[in-house]
């Protein structure tokens, strides 16, 4: 659906309904929770007579300093969502909608950024080139300045969004449009010093979870650089497994290592299971995303992931993303 019909049709249906239900994905990193938040924010200031609110399954340690409340599906009666507006931001697949009572809902509205594999909502806003759903929300709201109110505290949501999914404006994507978004969303008088310390100074036990990853790097052949965080490593510093999964970042600096891949090992608190592996890609110059689907997994061209249920299977990933750097290298040295 072209940018246009999408924002008319969501608004017409946002109008329409009295009851607005808004999730997004498991395990949500800060485009999932701002958009998600800020979107609530933005909905409950302008129109205060319907009722709006955040339900997911699971929650994010390192975002709630957004402040967003959220319901859990279960708190919910039976039937609640029947004439209810769903809204899912920032998930590509309905099987990775933190709600599993999402399909109970009258309506259902899918807003996402990522590549377009499964339309799930009746409506579907799917911009894959955008380089946030959070700034796809800040559009949507600049689009009718005369019926929706964006406060402060629903910008810095949706600020911190796409700070975080474009890695502070340096990822592909970024483009003229993504700094309109973040002037529109200044201009509520956010305080970004405070979102960039809430997100960017670290505990000192944090820093020594860093430097034990920095001494668990490998590298394969043709230079991917990876490293696998066993629970014992996340036992050692207090780690969740969303903190855990940190770890990719700190790998994307090593020069001549296009692909990098962190590889977490899971408990039995995590959704897939106990002994599974939750595998995060990325990658620079060349797309990493066919790697991920083999294995079951998805996302953007060059962030996605995947869950292994077996660790033997963290060689053939290696294997499979050795060989496309290989490639990719013998006819680009000049971007190595």
């Amino acid at each position: 659906m072209e940018r246009t019909d999408a924002l008319k049709a969501i608004m017409e249906k946002i109008l329409e309904y009295d009851k607005i239900v808004i999730s997004r994905h498991i395990r949500p990193d800060g485009d999932a929770a701002g958009s998600s938040g800020g979107l609530c924010g933005l909905l409950r200031a302008s129109f205060p007579d319907k009722t709006v609110i955040v339900c997911n399954s699971d929650r994010s340690r390192k975002m709630g300093f957004l402040s967003v409340p959220e319901t859990s599906p279960g708190e919910l009666p039976e039937g609640w969502f029947g004439d209810a507006l769903a809204i899912v931001t920032d998930t590509a697949t309905s099987d990775r909608i933190s709600n599993p009572r999402i399909s109970e809902a009258g309506f259902i509205i899918k807003i996402d950024h990522h590549i377009d594999t499964e339309r799930y909502g009746d409506i579907n806003w799917i911009e894959d080139g955008r380089a946030s759903c959070s700034e796809m929300i800040a559009i949507f709201a600049s689009a009718f300045p005369d019926r929706l109110k964006l406060t402060p505290e629903a910008a810095a949501c949706l600020y911190t969004g796409i700070v975080t999914d474009t890695g502070r404006f340096r990822h592909r994507g970024v483009d003229a449009e993504t700094f309109g978004a973040a002037a529109f969303l200044l201009g509520s008088g956010i305080d970004t010093e405070k979102i960039y310390a809430e997100l960017y100074l670290d505990d000192i036990s944090f820093l020594k979870y860093k430097s034990a990853v920095y001494d668990s790097i490998e590298l394969t052949p043709n230079g991917v650089a990876y490293v696998f965080i066993p629970l014992s490593m996340r036992d050692r510093f207090g780690l969740d497994a969303e903190s855990a999964s940190l770890a990719v970042s700190f790998l994307e600096s090593i020069r001549g290592s296009l692909i990098w891949i962190a590889f977490i090992e899971n408990g039995s608190d995590d959704p897939a299971g106990a002994g599974t592996v939750r595998v995060r890609l990325r990658s620079r110059f060349l797309d990493i995303d066919a790697v991920a689907a083999k294995y079951g997994g998805g996302g953007h061209a060059r962030a996605a992931g995947a869950t292994l249920r077996d660790r033997e299977e963290i060689t053939d990933v290696l294997a499979d993303a050795d060989r496309l750097l290989g490639e990719f290298k013998s006819s680009n040295a000049d971007l190595i």
